[in-house]
């Protein structure tokens, strides 16, 4: 091969560097499970640019094969700048390059020694294969930690990954949570001994209200005062009742002292069952309140917004 296929122009203007052993070694990297160096470190060591370093591997590629050097990928350029902060790779001189960087093995950088044929890459390439040896030697010693240190790393991924399933879980169950707390009661039956389930629904019926509660029920009895003393604060209620029903007015003047406002009134013009909340929602009840769960009965939502008028004008 002639003389000027292997020769590449020096720049006396680039800046050189000192290539004691210490300072080559924080220029080695491992990439694929390989030691390497970047071709714009090589360059900025044996005083060449690099688009020359480059031209010459071009010019003689049956020399490096892929075990010598081989070129990065975006991602591997990219891990490698934020891992190292590596000065070469800044987003100013790596935006810069026409091509991603190609990297050199230990046996690369003694072939492209061969070919740069002066005085500075002898005495480079001699540093640079004492760092590689360094190198070598410092991690066959710390292998075992390398090594668990790896180990470390994996189950923290792996735990991160459980974690991040497990988010998702949650999520899914939390959105149908969510739904089943949108759906509005329609119907709904309870047969014998449901009676903590008939009693927590209409518990939830009373939180609903956020200004009035309407309660028709000609049997009521003083059951129906620990119900509503799970609505909102300042909710008004009204009963409408009958003269024979079981609730006495002076533990509606104690519930009053805690849980405002609460009012009865009597009426014998009813039958069923109603509750209507903020004038705006009619339930239908099929036993009396005191009654829950007793026997087999059905809750119903009456959505004909006439009747809901008429029955609430009652209040």
């Amino acid at each position: 091969m002639n003389e000027e296929n292997n020769m590449v122009p020096i720049d006396e203007n680039l800046n050189t560097t000192k290539s004691e052993t210490e300072n080559i070694k924080n220029l080695i990297y491992t990439i694929r499970g390989k030691q390497v160096m970047l071709d714009s470190d090589v360059a900025m060591l044996y005083h060449y640019e690099t688009k020359y370093i480059n031209l010459a591997v071009r010019r003689n590629k049956e020399r490096f094969p892929e075990n010598f050097c081989f070129q990065l990928t975006e991602n591997e350029t990219e891990n490698l700048r934020l891992q190292f902060a590596t000065s070469s790779l800044e987003k100013e001189n790596y935006g810069g390059r026409r091509t991603l960087p190609y990297v050199f093995t230990e046996q690369g950088i003694a072939m492209l020694s061969g070919l740069l044929r002066n005085q500075v890459a002898i005495q480079v390439s001699i540093s640079i294969m004492n760092a590689f040896v360094e190198m070598r030697k410092f991690i066959a010693r710390n292998g075992q930690v390398f090594e668990r240190l790896t180990n470390v790393e994996y189950k923290i991924l792996e735990q991160n990954k459980m974690l991040t399933e497990h988010e998702k879980k949650f999520e899914k169950v939390f959105d149908e949570l969510q739904k089943n707390e949108k759906i509005e009661l329609k119907q709904s039956i309870f047969f014998d001994e449901q009676i903590y389930d008939a009693y927590s629904l209409i518990i939830d019926i009373i939180k609903k209200a956020k200004q009035k509660i309407l309660i028709i029920d000609n049997y009521i009895d003083d059951s129906i005062l620990k119900m509503l003393s799970k609505k909102n604060k300042e909710v008004e209620v009204v009963i409408l009742t009958t003269q024979n029903s079981n609730i006495r007015k002076l533990d509606i003047q104690k519930f009053n002292k805690q849980y405002p406002v609460l009012k009865l009134a009597y009426t014998n013009k009813f039958h069923d069952r109603f509750i209507v909340i903020d004038n705006k929602e009619l339930y239908h009840i099929g036993a009396s309140l005191k009654d829950l769960g007793k026997k087999c009965f059905a809750i119903s939502r009456i959505e004909d917004n006439e009747y809901i008028k008429k029955i609430s004008n009652y209040s």
